[in-house]
């Protein structure tokens, strides 16, 4: 499975991370590295959560055409 993470640096440092089809589904890192390192461990969390507190899949990215 794929799925879209956004890894941006912070202000006072370091890098967040966060995934905006998984909402609630944030990380940080001292590094980029790290960031994406804990992001995935956190999409990992998310989809193995109680899917009665999660329902559904997760949404998906689509482009359409206008």
């Amino acid at each position: 499975m794929r799925i879209v993470a956004i890894i941006e640096p912070c202000e006072e440092g370091g890098f967040h991370a966060w995934v905006p089809a998984l909402p609630g589904c944030h990380s940080e890192g001292k590094t980029e590295q790290q960031a994406l390192r804990h992001i995935q461990e956190a999409i990992e969390l998310y989809l193995e959560a109680d899917e009665n507190e999660f329902p559904g899949p997760p949404a998906k990215k689509v482009e359409v055409a206008v």
